[in-house]
């Protein structure tokens, strides 16, 4: 790369990561001024789509928003409207949907370790050459995906899209009998998720710190997943790094704020001002002390240090061992409400329409999603706003990018070398597992030098 004018550097395709995207750099005196990841796929309209909508529709027409992660968008759109129509969905009914919701983590985390990130530590361009030289490995993580889209279609009716989930609860709950055979294959799913976090553990992870705030659901006494208050770690990485304060839900728009950037058609999320990071490291920084203890055992032994204890893991690179430890925590939990299960009375309690408006905010296996709805006296919407996590990160991927590109700038100002600069801009973008249909499946590299 010469030192003098500019140069595009076309990335054809940025494999193992869903949709459209390009990359903008602007170097400098040997400074990396500004990354700006482009989203460029065209705006889907969702929310327009709901205004007008009865009040029952949303769960559905949301599921449609990711193919990965529909069970977030229905449980999060539930009890969005739920709340706005003054219902609580409670005892065995709230169990099978944090079952539902257990089944998609497991799938969608397991999908992005062992097929999309697992690749990038082992120097394979792809999961297909990874399974001619691990094919144990792959193998294991297809079993562990099977596992979950076991409980999505027992549950759900289908393994995408689910079709049994209607406000309230479900169109039919299982029987006990039913589920006896989930149980055999969760147990046996539990032991391959161990031997996971095992295997993720030994990677060569690059040093790196994101040092922003972090954002996750907390829920005392359990890792928070399908309910939650939402709460921030602090920016910074000394003692007082590790505080946390909550604000309720209702608040959110006061904290969270997005704007529009040329760049983007994506809006980019502020919190309280400043860039900021959701998905599994906030998600273990702030409730990994309630982690199921199997999966407990498993963080302690994959190095991640002791969460009663405050640790803090902040390298993005090491998210892979994060969530590997959730699918952990996520086969135990689904174990658990499986063996104690009993049917509810009925499968869903009535949800009458009213005048007011509700929001909710679930975890994603991304991160944290957000929805609010109003609602007139007949039950159609205003008014919609979601708040999906790939929006709420797409700032700090930029600054991760910006700084992971400046530790690889040599002294004359410019980058290692152009298959580096690819590599590492690849493997940065994958270590947030961005979905921007919902990051980046073809990336244009575009490198300015002034």
């Amino acid at each position: 790369m010469s030192h003098r004018g500019s140069r595009v550097l076309r990335l054809d395709a940025l494999a193992r990561v869903e949709g459209e995207a390009a990359l903008h750099l602007v170097l400098h005196d040997g400074t990396v001024e500004e990354a700006r990841l482009r989203i460029y796929e065209p705006p889907r309209f969702f929310e327009a789509f709901l205004i007008g909508r009865g009040h029952r529709e949303p769960p559905d027409i949301t599921a449609r928003i990711c193919g990965i992660c529909p069970v977030a968008y229905q449980m999060t759109s539930c009890q969005a409207i739920e709340r706005a129509c003054g219902v609580t969905v409670g005892g065995p009914l709230a169990e099978l949907r944090r079952l539902l919701y257990f089944g998609e983590w497991i799938e969608s985390q397991s999908l992005h370790i062992h097929l999309l990130h697992a690749p990038d530590f082992l120097g394979h361009p792809s999961a297909v050459e990874l399974a001619r030289d691990q094919r144990a490995a792959v193998e294991r993580g297809l079993r562990i995906k099977q596992a979950g889209n076991a409980i999505m279609e027992q549950l759900g009716g289908r393994a995408i899209h689910p079709i049994n989930v209607r406000l309230g609860g479900f169109y039919r709950v299982p029987a006990p009998e039913e589920l006896v055979p989930l149980g055999e294959r969760l147990r046996r799913a539990h032991d391959d998720a161990l031997e996971t976090v095992r295997w993720v553990a030994g990677f060569d992870f690059p040093e790196s710190v994101y040092d922003g705030p972090l954002l996750a659901l907390q829920d005392p006494g359990r890792y928070a997943i399908d309910s939650g208050t939402p709460a921030v770690m602090a920016a910074g990485t000394g003692p007082d790094a590790t505080s946390v304060r909550t604000f309720p839900a209702e608040e959110f728009d006061q904290h969270v704020v997005e704007r529009q950037v040329p760049h983007s058609t994506a809006l980019v999320s502020e919190l309280d001002g400043r860039h900021y990071l959701t998905g599994s490291l906030a998600r273990y920084a702030v409730s990994g002390r309630w982690l199921h203890p199997s999966a407990l055992d498993a963080a302690r032994s994959a190095g991640l240090g002791e969460p009663s204890a405050g640790a803090v893991c902040r390298n993005p690179f090491r998210s892979i061992v994060v969530r590997a430890v959730e699918v952990v925590h996520a086969l135990a939990e689904a174990l658990r409400i499986v063996e104690a299960y009993e049917p509810p009375d009925r499968p869903h309690i009535e949800v009458p329409p009213r005048r007011a408006t509700g929001c909710a905010a679930t975890e994603a296996p991304r991160g944290l999603l957000y929805h609010r709805y109003a609602l007139d006296a007949d039950g159609n919407l205003t008014s919609a706003r979601i708040v999906p996590p790939t929006a709420q990160n797409q700032a700090a991927i930029e600054d991760d990018l910006r700084r992971q590109l400046q530790s690889r700038l040599d002294v004359s100002g410019e980058p290692a070398g152009q298959e580096e600069l690819t590599d590492l801009c690849e493997r940065a973008v994958r270590n947030h597992d961005p979905c921007i249909s919902c990051s980046a499946h073809f990336l244009d590299l575009t490198v300015e030098r002034g």
